[in-house]
């Protein structure tokens, strides 16, 4: 990853200091419209602005009496991403799917949790967001990578070494302590169905997350042989209590209570300091989860996570949904929609996620080979 640091004046815009070890919390700032509607920023994005999703007669009434919404309102459903100019395009598609079938839309609050040295600046990634979704409540939290980078470890695809894909570790000290339950979702996902649903899941027992179990998957492929032949490693999931089924960590329902007093966060960390010492994955940010997690996971409808629409890891290839309704479409993998319809060569289900698409192609000219020309009309990617 390239490393840019950020413009002081981003610094001066970020004073509100939540958690110094591991962001900064900013809020949204105003942006330029082209006489298009098409939202400019520097970096040479555009996106069109979405419909404003209001909420429904039956919806809860905000306590804030017209107010700016605070994130510590009991009547909001709490929504965590990654931003990130990588997967900016995915990330706007998701949260338009999100507000297009919620009954609520209005009572929905996202906390957007950006790099501290993204490309397009976590200022600049705030600033599209609210020029793109203008009533929407949220909040951008700046994430410093030196808090994961050196317990990063190689992995089969460089993407997934992105110190963001670690960020979900850390909701439980980034998010206000008001927040005591979160939605988290990856950037590549659109949902289909309404998020109240999914909100509403009960964790039963001291659990605390949620997510759809795959229980005949081969769980033993996760690690490797090194993991496998140590007896007090692989002890992990030898007792009776945990039975270990294969979760996937794009679509999580998490009680940040729980979270943060079983210190979870740390559970995590050691296991990704044992595997900086002695290899015993391959992937990425996953086998730690499943190593703390595993077996021990309220199990959600299957419907809540059709994962698997990019691919493998290494080709990318084409695949069909799983047997049954679907609520939420997930492209993990290698493959992501909208780079192969840019290309001419969708999958067929990467045109269910079109329909959430605001991004707006730039023709380019002589006059703006690094960026866009503000005077010249922008293509529309589709009508």
């Amino acid at each position: 990853m390239v490393h840019f640091r950020l413009h002081s004046g981003v610094l001066l815009y970020t004073l509100v200091v939540l958690f110094p070890q591991l962001c900064l919390g900013i809020r949204s700032i105003p942006t330029r419209e082209t006489n298009t509607g098409a939202v400019e920023v520097p970096n040479g994005f555009r996106f069109s602005e979405a419909p404003d999703y209001r909420n429904g007669r039956d919806c809860p009434v905000s306590t804030t009496n017209g107010r700016s919404v605070s994130s510590c309102d009991p009547s909001l459903v709490h929504i965590a991403m990654t931003l990130d100019s990588e997967y900016l395009r995915g990330s706007i598609a998701a949260v338009h799917s999100v507000l297009k079938h919620a009954s609520c839309p209005e009572s929905i609050f996202f906390h957007f949790v950006a790099a501290e040295f993204d490309p397009a600046s976590p200022r600049v990634l705030t600033q599209l967001v609210r020029s793109t979704f203008p009533s929407l409540n949220f909040k951008v939290y700046i994430f410093r990578e030196d808090t994961v980078i050196n317990l990063i470890s190689s992995s089969i695809r460089q993407a997934l070494e992105n110190p963001l894909n670690y960020a979900r570790n850390y909701l439980g000290d980034m998010l206000d302590l008001c927040v005591d339950r979160v939605i988290y979702l990856d950037s590549d996902i659109v949902v289909v169905d309404d998020i109240h649903k999914l909100w509403n899941t009960a964790l039963s027992g001291s659990r605390v997350i949620g997510a759809p179990e795959y229980c005949h998957a081969n769980f033993t492929q996760y690690f490797t042989s090194v993991f496998w032949s140590d007896q007090v490693m692989s002890g992990t999931f030898s007792s009776a209590r945990r039975k270990p089924c294969y979760f996937n960590t794009g679509v999580m329902v998490m009680d940040l209570v729980r979270w943060r007093e079983g210190d979870y966060k740390r559970r995590i960390e050691k296991w990704m300091e044992i595997q900086k010492k002695t290899r015993i994955y391959e992937l990425g940010s996953l086998p730690p989860f499943l190593l703390v997690f595993a077996g021990d996971v309220e199990a959600i409808d299957h419907r809540w996570n059709q994962h698997g629409l990019g691919g493998d890891n290494v080709r990318g290839s084409c695949r069909s949904l799983h047997p049954g309704p679907v609520s939420l479409l997930h492209w993990s993998g290698k493959g992501k929609p909208w780079v192969r319809l840019d290309a001419k060569k969708p999958c067929k289900l990467d045109h269910l996620w079109e329909p959430y698409d605001l991004y707006i192609i730039i023709e380019l000219n002589d006059q703006s080979l690094t960026g866009f020309n503000s005077d010249s009309e922008p293509k529309r990617k589709k009508e």
